[in-house]
């Protein structure tokens, strides 16, 4: 982008390309829209709607599922179809009705388009939106382009905010929505089920909320070393092939004895679901943030004798603000999990790191930054 045209929109230089996967699980780069020409002349906006020049997008493991699976429960890869939802990214035009942002600003963008109607939406709790698009769930495409025309309203200032870290925003509001409704409390002794970047994030939270003891959880020992380098505090457990028992009474003796109040389960894993249902204390929470399979088993007794509440987590609501929040006063730090970087053209490779666990990367980015 260089300087501004007469009517306030940015000068755009480059096509639009994105980032595409499809039924038959290929992935490449190509034309997307909004097109050049019509970013250059602001003539494809809506009313309330902005471009965003998109900087910086996180890959996530629902990206790399629909590419590899096609599939993540009911929402299914229908056609050609684009992928991303983590990114940050700059103002370059603003239909003449938006008043709350201007040609220039930093933005993280919301990933979701809500109807305004129905119930989830009109008591607060949007993300049960009975219509929601979000971008990059089938059919709706994603964030992985160069240009997005996207709702003001969704898109929130970041100030001076690195686009690295302002992308890093859509992993934190995950992590942020489960604490809020597991009610964690200054204190408390709290498990985290996997060192995943979902993991890690919930980990730095739970710690900044008061947790103590904290344990994290992984069946990968780099991850764990990882996780024990952002969070010297945190106490490690490297998952064995146990029965789910077992796996409790071993990360009961990680705790020096102590039962969690609150299991902060980030896998997704049926194992691990059953494990954090055994570890914790009579009373205590076994919260899922993870995404698994359509039908697991649990240890419905053990749950049921010890008043194990067990909840589930869809996304998130009402959580940008508070994440930048953290950010800019550096209460949580998320810069150390991007470990590896590429450009939009390269995105391809970008996907084949994050897929491939050989290759040690927690958080891989793709940018756009000329």
């Amino acid at each position: 982008m260089n300087g501004t045209t007469p009517n306030g929109t940015a000068t755009a230089s480059k096509a639009n390309i994105g980032v595409f996967t499809n039924p038959k699980h290929d992935l490449w780069i190509s034309e997307a829209t909004p097109t050049l020409e019509s970013v250059q002349k602001g003539e494809d906006l809506k009313e309330g709607q902005v471009t965003v020049a998109i900087r910086s997008t996180g890959i996530c493991g629902s990206d790399v599922h629909f590419w590899k699976h096609g599939c993540i429960g009911p929402m299914i890869v229908g056609c050609d179809h684009i992928l991303g939802h983590e990114s940050a990214g700059e103002i370059i035009a603003v239909h003449p009705g938006v008043k709350t942002l201007k040609v220039g600003d930093r933005v993280a963008v919301e990933p979701q388009v809500i109807c305004n109607a129905c119930e989830p939406c009109l008591t607060g709790r949007y993300n049960g939106c009975e219509s929601v698009d979000f971008l990059s769930t089938p059919p709706v495409p994603g964030l992985l382009r160069r240009y997005v025309n996207h709702p003001a309203v969704w898109c929130h200032k970041i100030g001076d905010m690195s686009y690295e870290d302002g992308a890093m925003l859509e992993p934190l509001s995950v992590a942020l929505a489960g604490l809020h409704r597991a009610e964690l409390r200054l204190g408390d002794p709290v498990l985290v089920c996997g060192a995943g970047p979902i993991g890690l994030i919930t980990m730095l939270c739970a710690k900044a909320a008061g947790a103590c003891p904290l344990v994290v959880t992984d069946i990968d020992e780099g991850r764990l070393a990882f996780a024990k380098e952002i969070c010297p505090e945190v106490i490690t457990h490297k998952v064995e092939r146990l029965s789910a028992e077992e796996s409790a009474r071993a990360i009961v003796a990680s705790f020096g004895g102590v039962e969690p109040a609150v299991a902060l389960e980030c896998t997704g894993v049926e194992s691990s679901i059953a494990a954090a249902i055994w570890a914790v204390k009579f009373g205590g929470k076994v919260f899922v943030i993870g995404v698994g399979r359509n039908e697991i088993q649990i240890p419905f007794m053990r749950a049921s004798v010890r008043e194990v509440d067990l909840q589930f987590q869809y996304r998130y609501s009402n959580t940008w603000p508070r994440a930048i929040r953290l950010v800019q006063n550096k209460i949580v730090d998320l810069s150390r999990l991007v470990t590896h970087r590429f450009g939009l053209e390269d995105a391809i490779k970008a996907f084949e790191t994050a897929s491939d666990p050989r290759t040690g990367a927690i958080k891989v980015q793709i940018q756009s930054l000329d």
